[in-house]
């Protein structure tokens, strides 16, 4: 038999019309099965019903992170960290301790540092590391995770020398000599992204336990991951031994495409725990490495108006094998030119469909494509994409952390930065991430960014452009129906009802009544994953 629990000492706020606010919510099972009040309750409830007091907490429907890189979270915890250095010399100085500490055969992982930020912004190059690694490899993403810095030896691992050539959406950065200089933007880092993904970097499946417990800590259900085929495999693991405590929307990597196809695997597939994703495919890079691609030069470098990954012939044909499969895509765009020819490529499917489509469970005229990031958008491609029913899945921490970058390498251009006001009002429907570890994983950093458009110091007074800004039940909407909606589940999640799965998240106070500059900081009470309580402050 089901077992049954009666959740009370709560206000609970459902985002569902009929029934916008109660006080209690019974469950049975993994569902929602009645709300009201505790006595109304009392009539739905059948046998033994145990009672969960949730202290008085202000409930929402459970919140979703629609983009993340759990794998990369979880590797990243015991990693090294250069967020927040002042400079070169100081990013030096943490890679020195931590490499001292590790084997003298490891390699060291981690990085997110921040060259824009520092000082003096310099690039820095291998030779800096080579000086503080003591002969081990070393290959450290900067915090947009788009350019690597790597000491010789970790070139030296993967063979790249004055003689490599270029990949197709990459960059070998070389000094003056032609030698590599130890950064590699975009597709030059793939072979040591490979290497960071492997067993150099520890056993996956034991730091995703930890991971878990800290993304339960801080009110997240649900997750759309985008990363590897290693991700996958953990999680399949964790839910055939019980330790599954999150739902999972697992992205196809691009690379495992074919091997997708060759399996059958289809957008949607899967349990409530664990359901096939969209493919992930890459249009461009990022602001903070000069390589998203743009539609005009960035300042100062001419000619350099990003990097195009996929070149648009080959991203418009990936765009139909995928769909032509039954498995949505989901494309990394951040400049405005990006966001214009991945439009084009749905636009491409939309007007030549695939007839018949090959999956005939899932028509590809189903499936919901997206695109990660759209972060700086023509003005005229805001309508395109809601006309398109593509997803905007956004991030809005990332607003926050590159104002002074986008205000002042985009200074003067005609462009949508962030748009989510403008999105939502022309007819898209967002859904909220953090693209963690790139950014913190808590949502309600996400909610105070998106309504306030100010960083955590709460500045600049008034919000960064903030005729964008959106509603607390906006931004929560994006972080919950809007999600759910992204990934085909919104018969299943994203708002509180009878039938709907029992995810729900207790805030320490009520986000549509506290001051907005209270939101980042809220504490979250407890997170209920399928009618079971998976995390409780304090405890």
């Amino acid at each position: 038999m089901l077992e049954q629990r009666l959740f009370v000492n709560a206000q609970f706020h459902t985002l569902w019309a009929h029934q916008p606010r109660v006080s209690a919510v019974l469950t049975r099972g993994e569902r929602i099965v009645a709300m009201g009040s505790r006595e109304d309750l009392a009539a739905h409830s059948t046998g033994t019903t145990e009672t969960i007091d949730l202290d008085g907490a202000t409930v929402i429907p459970g919140l979703t992170d629609a983009h993340i890189h759990t794998a990369n979270f979880a590797r990243e915890i015991a990693a090294l960290d250069l967020r927040g250095t002042r400079d070169l010399a100081d990013a030096l100085e943490r890679v020195h301790s931590y490499s001292d500490a590790c084997p003298t055969t490891a390699w060291v992982f981690g990085g997110r540092w921040d060259f824009n930020a520092w000082a003096v912004p310099v690039q820095p190059n291998r030779h800096d590391l080579d000086a503080v690694t003591g002969g081990r490899p070393a290959a450290l993403p900067s915090i947009d995770g788009h350019t690597i810095w790597a000491n010789s030896a970790a070139l030296a691992a993967v063979g790249i020398d004055a003689s490599t050539p270029n990949p197709v959406g990459g960059e070998i950065v070389r000094d003056a000599h032609g030698e590599p200089t130890g950064i590699l933007r975009e597709a030059a880092g793939d072979k040591l992204v490979d290497i960071m993904h492997s067993a150099e970097a520890g056993d996956l499946g034991t730091q995703l336990i930890e991971a878990q417990r800290r993304l339960l800590a801080v009110g997240l259900t649900g997750v759309h991951d985008f990363d590897g085929e290693d991700a996958l495999a953990s999680y399949r693991g964790m839910r055939e031994s019980g330790q599954l405590a999150i739902r999972v929307h697992k992205a196809i990597p691009m690379m495992a495409l074919d091997q997708a196809i060759d399996e059958g695997r289809a957008t949607g597939d899967g349990d409530v725990w664990l359901r096939t994703g969209p493919v992930k495919l890459f249009s461009d890079g990022a602001l903070g490495s000069h390589s998203c691609h743009m539609n005009a030069p960035f300042p100062g470098e001419d000619g350099n108006t990003g990097i195009e990954v996929i070149p648009y012939g080959d991203l418009r044909e990936l765009v139909r094998r995928a769909a032509g499969s039954g498995i949505g895509v989901a494309t990394h765009a951040i400049g405005d030119r990006a966001n214009e020819l991945v439009l084009d490529a749905y636009a491409d499917l939309a007007r030549n469909p695939l007839d018949p489509p090959a999956s005939m469970m899932r028509p590809a005229s189903r499936l919901r494509h997206r695109i990660e990031h759209a972060q700086h958008l023509r003005p005229g491609d805001i309508a395109r994409m809601a006309q398109l029913g593509v997803i905007p899945s956004m991030q809005p921490t990332h607003c926050t952390t590159d104002i002074p970058l986008a205000s002042t390498l985009l200074a003067g251009r005609d462009l949508a930065s962030y748009a989510w006001r403008s999105l939502l009002d022309a007819g898209a429907i967002p859904a909220f991430g953090s693209d963690a570890p790139v950014e913190h994983p808590d949502p309600m950093y996400g909610i105070h960014a998106a309504v306030t458009r100010q960083n955590g110091s709460h500045e600049p007074d008034g919000g960064w452009q903030p005729g964008e800004c959106v509603t607390v039940s906006e931004a929560i909407e994006a972080f919950t129906a809007g999600a759910a909606y992204a990934s085909g589940e919104e018969a299943h999640k994203g708002r509180l009802r009878p039938g709907m799965l029992a995810d729900f998240t207790a805030l320490a106070a009520d986000p549509f009544t506290v001051a907005t500059s209270e939101l980042r900081d809220m504490p979250v009470q407890s997170t209920t994953v399928g009618g079971v309580v998976r995390y409780r402050r304090n405890q």
